[in-house]
């Protein structure tokens, strides 16, 4: 489930958008951009490898976790997530943000030191808040454990609002490199501390006290690396102009999150705890790739373009690179997880989870298209075009759950991952005929751009399913091991021989970067 606040849509509403035609402007110098692409560079290396080397521990956790609790136990740590992954985004009413674009406060220490003292604010009035609604959640869902998940998880955001004020401070900087060791250390902290407590036998607590531990291990750490004073939010109207642009990025990280959300609320609500159970586990492991995207996206690029946002021509070209980066990464792995998710999930997790398969397998196709989408709210919102992707978003809010409860109604857990399948490309197309129109980017181009990893993906498909065919009668474990033998060796076989000029120009830039 994601909670994270940067996945999807990434930042809010400029307040005084402007026209297209108003930020396009001289191109930026050659030496700046320069030292942005070394910038940029440094910002995905160590934000990436984190990520992934972290993953790799939290996959073989969650596998290990996932046997010794069961569908309910996740399907009542599902229940409470929907509410607090809601309130999670949205803790600091944005304040993040204005710091990281030095709306309101510049360079001001004092306003910034004022700000971080209202977050924490903020921050115990929304504890205070989710306290008070968590008996009427548990009623909601008819579980009564709901109540106690929910009051254990408040007390976690409010440690974690501590963390506000050094993380955009390091946003800010580009400290890529600490903002990437303090997502590590949440998620080694999560990953230890939830295993630790399962092996244990604490069942559901599991998992919320791991999430408690993560908290607090990783406010610590945001503090100490980060060190910045904190003052009382005195003087408020001062800090006027960041506040009221705080509330405006909460409003399109609600609108983000209803729709990216409103399928768990559907399947719990609709087809209860053991459906959202499989459902829930489906999605985590499907949209692993896209989470992973999207935190880097979000914590790379909004400096990045904001850096440029008077230079098209630059834009344009952060937009097609990134994309074609994205889609190598995240094509193969979405897809290959889609055509071997039966085989996964049987062999990992034995037959209780069988009910996990449909949807994992409908995700992972999702997830290809909804990776190479992360960056479209980034760009219109360096462009000035902040209130369309309003807009867009809350379209997104106002379909997706409507299709959602038909396809939970009319085929349970497969429709609801059918309806992201076919509903998602439908409300950001638009999202992406305006992108495409503001940098002047046409189709065949961009196309042009995905053409590797599209290319590279459509054999690497071919070649597992007659790796399924061929190895039909052989047992589970040797035939998945032969699928993904075969994927990883045609695709990589396909980038190697038909994209190798490519591939020697991107590692020429990094090369060049380097320097």
């Amino acid at each position: 489930m994601t909670t994270d606040p940067a996945a999807g849509a990434i930042v809010a509403p400029d307040p005084s958008p402007k026209t297209t035609s108003e930020v396009v402007g001289p191109p930026a110098p050659a030496t700046k951009l320069r030292t942005l692409d070394r910038s940029l560079l440094v910002g995905v290396a160590w934000t990436a490898g984190m990520k992934w080397a972290t993953q790799i521990l939290s996959w073989a956790s969650t596998l290990l976790v996932a046997r010794l609790l069961t569908p309910a136990d996740y399907g009542l740590f599902g229940m409470a997530m929907v509410y607090a992954g809601f309130v999670a985004p949205i803790y600091d009413l944005g304040l993040g943000a204005a710091i990281v674009q030095r709306h309101g406060v510049g360079e001001d220490r004092d306003a910034v030191a004022r700000l971080g003292g209202l977050s924490i604010v903020y921050g115990a009035v929304f504890s205070l808040l989710s306290i008070l609604l968590a008996r009427p959640l548990a009623r909601f869902y008819g579980e009564p454990q709901v109540a106690w998940i929910v009051t254990m998880l408040a007390i976690a955001f409010f440690v974690t609002s501590f963390q506000m004020l050094p993380r955009a401070v390091l946003s800010r900087d580009l400290g890529f490199r600490k903002l990437a060791l303090l997502d590590g250390v949440a998620a080694l902290s999560l990953t230890v501390g939830t295993l630790a407590l399962a092996i244990a036998g604490w069942r559901y607590r599991a998992l919320v006290y791991g999430q408690m531990l993560s908290a607090v291990v990783t406010t610590i750490a945001a503090i100490v690396w980060a060190r910045h004073r904190l003052a009382l939010p005195r003087g408020l109207r001062s800090l006027r102009a960041a506040v009221a642009f705080g509330w405006q990025v909460s409003a399109s990280k609600i609108a983000w999150y209803v729709y990216t959300n409103a399928d768990f609320a559907v399947v719990g609500r609709v087809l209860g705890k053991i459906a959202l159970g499989g459902y829930t586990f489906g999605w985590t492991i499907a949209t692993i790739p896209v989470d992973r995207v999207s935190q880097l996206v979000s914590r790379v690029m909004p400096s990045v373009l904001a850096a440029v946002r008077e230079d098209r021509g630059a834009l344009r070209r952060y937009f097609l690179a990134i994309s074609e980066g994205l889609a190598v990464v995240a094509l193969p792995l979405s897809i290959g997880l889609a055509l071997t998710a039966d085989h996964f999930v049987l062999l990992a997790l034995g037959e209780r989870w069988r009910p996990a398969i449909v949807p994992l397998a409908l995700l992972g196709v999702y997830s290809g298209y909804r990776s190479l989408a992360t960056l479209l709210s980034p760009v219109l919102v360096a462009t000035g075009q902040a209130k369309s992707n309003m807009h867009f978003t809350i379209l997104a809010a106002l379909v997706l759950p409507v299709m959602f409860y038909v396809g939970a109604r009319t085929a349970g857990t497969a429709g609801v991952a059918l309806a992201w399948i076919i509903g998602f490309p439908i409300v950001s197309t638009p999202m992406y005929v305006r992108t495409m129109r503001t940098l002047g980017v046409g189709v065949g181009e961009y196309m042009r751009a995905l053409w590797p990893a599209v290319s590279g993906t459509l054999l690497m498909a071919a070649a597992v399913v007659a790796a399924r065919l061929l190895a039909a009668g052989l047992p589970l474990a040797a035939r998945f091991a032969i699928e993904v033998a075969a994927g990883v060796v045609t695709y990589s076989a396909v980038m190697w021989t038909l994209h190798r000029a490519r591939l020697r120009a991107f590692l020429a830039l990094l090369r060049e970067l380097r320097r």
